[in-house]
């Protein structure tokens, strides 16, 4: 139950049923675990564990077959276990017996559980043996070299139990962008559908398109005449794995995977960000994954002030607030409430005094401010923009007419060139670049220069064929170049002088990460001089809770390719859109904006499916100040090929 809840749902309100079909089949699950860290007998673990399988596969309405009595007449379930899924469905209440197995096993090892690879009968031995009853104090064993020796175990299995640990950690601290907008996504879709909701939006984190997201807020204009009817049906969505609370006004709850229609996949990883996130253990981890969410139910009078209110930021909103305290005004989640007429109400009770908003932009309005897009809202000046009419046109994806660093079968993706053009044609865009690796980067099967060569070949004889054609589109060929001692590239200048553009990327991690900032600085500034150098590919080598990025003065870089672009020679610095980098940082977009250095957003697809990553890479442009001039994404075919020639 990685970065959820191992324990027992609370009992819907509205019941019976009292619990879904996914909660029971979980709780039986749970109850299963839990005897297996008791030690009890296989038999009866086993008859918890084939009884969650199949409630969990079911398509008959369990409340349904609990009512009728047909829930003693399926396969797996006796006597026993029938009265007690008919006593926590029809009656709201779970077993006394699996009640006590929950609040008698030591908390700590159920935290144990969300190791991946680690399982019950493993813990328990390690509990038995050495005492071990948290994550902590497994930690400690394993470092004290006192796992090893146990027999069935070894080095490995402890190693592979640390590697476990951290991994844990980081999953649970926050969700990255995407992952975080599929779950908030399909549960606002979910409380959209429902009937008397009048609008449901996505706030907080994942509406600013922060690079990860720590929980979701979605707040629902409804009637007060409906209110309760809706809060009930969002109670009973699928996709709850527990319910924490349920007020007036909030609901919290415990999302899990089942809240997709479709089964869960993170789809093709590329090896080197695979490994860095933690591999198989990472997969297994986002599986079975859940994530927290918080309901706000508001009348639509004041579901402008709400969705405002929890968009954020923090830092936003007391910039907001101190904007309407000027003014003799008090903003809140409630209103935009003159302080004469509000006086000692609080609340709802204020808010009936409020200034009228139909929508955010009339909120800013009152404020004699310009709308701000709710990605601006972090108090990186957006409010003084705003004020003085400033504010960006930001980016958007309908502008993308290409992107410059993919991959295909010729090093490590799973496309070939032709699919990859003919899925960024289907895309509507205009042109795409191919940017396989370079030799160095084994683990990448990267190309020979013979390859790349070939390659190139074909690349231009399709690139005929269409213009024979009048077909609007063409492939840029360029390369994925390893930066190399000295900051070199990784191919003779003779083979680089026949691609298009270069893509110069740093792949060996180990070697840069364990320098200084000044040695690696002074690294990426000769690669950028290098005549063949068109864009410098992930900045920092950041992987989003995997690995940090090796130390750089990224101000110092983006001033030097400044100088270059001032100078006409094209030097531009990626934002790649893979939501395991997004790296450039959107903080320093910005600062690249301001000094002219061109940003290429780059999905780093090694698959078809990873062309569509660009959409992460706009989300952090946008966020970046970024607008369409600002990229040369927004370029077509033939303005980007006579930049491109600016190289030198």
């Amino acid at each position: 139950m990685a970065g959820g809840s191992f324990a027992l749902p609370k009992p819907r309100p509205t019941g019976p049923p009292f619990f879904s079909r996914n909660q029971v089949a979980n709780v039986l699950h749970q109850v299963a675990v839990l005897l297996e860290l008791q030690g009890a007998n296989v038999f009866r673990v086993r008859s918890y564990q084939n009884a969650s399988r199949m409630l969990g596969s079911l398509t008959e309405d369990l409340g349904e077959l609990v009512a009728s009595g047909e829930i003693f007449d399926m396969k797996g379930i006796g006597k026993g276990l029938g009265s007690a899924l008919s006593q926590a469905i029809g009656e709201g209440k779970w077993p006394d017996d699996w009640v006590d197995l929950h609040t008698s096993t030591p908390p700590g090892l159920i935290e144990m559980l969300g190791i991946p690879g680690l399982g019950p009968k493993r813990i328990k031995l390690m509990a038995d043996e050495l005492g071990v009853d948290s994550v902590a104090s497994l930690k400690q064993a394993a470092l004290d070299n006192t796992i090893a020796p146990m027999k069935g175990f070894g080095a490995k299995s402890q190693q592979r139990m640390l590697d476990g640990i951290e991994l844990l950690s980081r999953f649970r601290a926050r969700r990255r962008l995407d992952i975080g907008l599929r779950y908030g996504e399909a549960f606002q879709r979910k409380i959209a559908a429902i009937d008397g909701v009048h609008r449901a939006t996505l706030a907080g984190s994942a509406r600013r398109r922060k690079d990860t997201i720590g929980d979701l807020d979605v707040v629902v204009s409804v009637d007060d005449a409906d209110h309760e009817t809706v809060a009930n049906a969002i109670l009973n969505l699928s996709g709850i794995a527990d319910v924490k609370g349920a007020g007036d006004s909030k609901i919290s709850l415990i999302l899990d995977t089942t809240i997709f229609d479709e089964s869960f996949t993170v789809g093709h990883i590329d090896p080197n960000v695979l490994d860095a996130i933690g591999g198989d253990d990472y997969e297994q981890l986002e599986a079975g994954g859940t994530i927290d969410a918080q309901v706000r139910l508001v009348p639509p009078h004041v579901e402008p002030f709400t969705l405002a209110y929890f968009t954020g930021s923090k830092e936003h909103n007391i910039a907001m607030r101190q904007r309407a305290i000027d003014r003799g005004l008090r903003l809140n989640e409630f209103g935009l409430i003159p302080e004469a007429k509000a006086g000692e109400l609080k609340g709802m009770d204020a808010a009936v005094h409020s200034l009228a908003a139909a929508d955010e932009a009339a909120i800013y309005a009152h404020l004699d401010l310009a709308y701000v897009p709710p990605e601006l809202r972090e108090d990186m000046g957006e409010v003084d923009a705003a004020a003085g009419n400033r504010l960006p046109n930001l980016i958007q994806t309908s502008d993308i007419r290409g992107a410059l660093h993919n991959h295909t079968t010729l090093s490590d993706g799973e496309a070939s060139l032709e699919l990859m053009a003919d899925t960024a044609r289907k895309m509507g865009w205009n042109w795409l670049g191919i940017a396989d690796h370079s030799p160095t980067l084994k683990i990448a099967n990267g190309a020979s220069a013979e390859d790349l060569l070939e390659q190139g070949r074909t690349v231009a004889s399709y690139n005929a064929a269409w213009a024979e054609e009048g077909v609007d589109f063409r492939l840029f060929h360029g390369v994925e170049s390893d930066i190399l001692e000295g900051g070199q590239l990784d191919h003779p200048d003779d083979v680089l002088a026949e691609l298009d553009y270069v893509v110069a990327s740093v792949h060996a991690m180990t070697k840069w990460r364990g320098r200084d900032e000044v040695d690696n600085t002074e690294e990426l500034l000769k690669v950028i001089d290098h005549p063949a150098t068109t864009v410098l590919g992930h900045p920092t080598g950041r992987i989003l809770q995997g690995r940090e990025g090796y130390e750089v003065d990224l101000f110092a870089v983006l001033e030097h390719m400044a100088e270059h672009n001032e100078e006409g020679r094209l030097k531009a610095i990626e934002l790649n859109a893979s939501p395991y980098r997004l790296d450039l940082d959107w903080r320093l977009c910005k600062h690249a904006k301001g000094l002219g250095v061109p940003v290429a957003i780059n999905p780093d697809a090694h698959s078809i499916r990873g062309l569509s990553d660009i959409a992460y890479g706009v989300m952090t442009a946008r966020k970046g100040w970024i607008e369409a001039h600002d990229t040369l994404n927004a370029l077509d075919g033939a303005t980007l090929s006579e930049r491109m020639r600016q190289r030198g």
